[in-house]
């Protein structure tokens, strides 16, 4: 080999390892941009705001009791304030119930006409305070994920035939009523109420998928308190196109409070009717003495 020959491949060979190194440093840089894409605590509250923004979507939702029952929810879920219009199902065998929420007004379809109405009005405030509960809908569980630096990054994948990316994380009291900057993007009301609806929890496990549009599709949960340990999959679709919750008709509602004064008032008139038998057995036991005749009492 001539030098002119060695001189073109060593510059051809330095030609190549620039290459190669030049892709290198484009992988790792690739690498780094995608975590830096999929870093959790961004990701979370990049999709808690977009969530917030729909207002309403569709949910499909499956509890696993303390007990080990198993129930459902079948329907639509509102956020800020709290609503749903659903199906629930109870898995010890009951019929499935249609119910509808509106803040703290919840309304549930009744099996038969009562008063002539087909619905019951109920308020879950008390003494002028809202009820405090938690709704598990995507806002909800994305909020109580807002900030935390435990949840960590699995990789891309596809859930019910949706590709996204999978998060992780297990959370404890501490971790779930903590305040920071990114919780910060709540409305104070419903940060304070959200510490409220988790005191009672004492660990939180959970796994979350986000899809290319930036909703959450699917929350995977493990929730225990002093009760036990219940688990719940919640699967979410239709962002912003599900129609608003809207109450029953007016007409066809009666309140729970107007149920139980009539069935007070039943209550107290079989009292009566069960009174006025006794005395009437009392006069006839009496007149069957006075007859000579046992008593229908001896």
């Amino acid at each position: 080999m001539n030098s002119a020959v060695r001189i073109r491949a060593g510059v051809a060979m330095a030609g190549t390892a620039l290459l190669v190194g030049g892709l290198t440093a484009c992988g790792g840089g690739a690498e780094g941009a995608d975590a830096k894409a999929h870093d959790p605590v961004a990701a979370v509250k990049a999709s808690y705001l977009k969530t917030v923004a729909a207002t309403f979507a569709k949910a499909e939702v499956s509890t696993v009791g303390t007990d080990g029952t198993t129930s459902g929810q079948s329907g639509t879920k509102g956020w800020y304030p709290s609503s749903h219009d659903v199906v629930l199902k109870d898995g010890g065998g009951k019929p499935d119930t249609r119910s509808i929420m509106m803040g703290d007004t919840v309304y549930t379809q009744l099996d038969k006409p009562l008063k002539g109405k087909t619905w019951m009005q109920m308020d879950l405030s008390k003494d002028g305070k809202p009820g405090v509960r938690l709704n598990e809908d995507p806002a909800e569980y994305l909020a109580m994920l807002l900030g935390q630096e435990k949840l960590t990054h699995v990789g891309a994948e596809t859930t019910d035939g949706i590709d996204a990316q999978h998060y992780k994380g297990s959370l404890t009291n501490a971790d779930l009523i903590k305040a920071d900057e990114s919780t910060k993007v709540m409305e104070e009301k419903n940060r304070q109420y959200l510490h409220e609806s988790v005191k009672h929890i004492t660990s939180f496990e959970v796994d979350l998928w986000i899809g290319k549009d930036g909703y959450p599709v699917r929350v995977d949960s493990s929730s225990t308190d002093g009760k036990g340990t219940s688990k719940t999959t919640a699967k979410f679709s239709d962002f912003g196109r599900a129609a608003a919750v809207q109450p029953p008709p007016a007409d066809q509602v009666v309140t729970f409070d107007a149920v139980m004064k009539g069935v007070d008032a039943d209550l107290e008139q079989a009292d009566k009717d069960l009174e006025a038998a006794d005395k009437s057995l009392e006069e006839a036991d009496k007149t069957l003495r006075d007859a000579g005749l046992p008593g229908l009492r001896s």
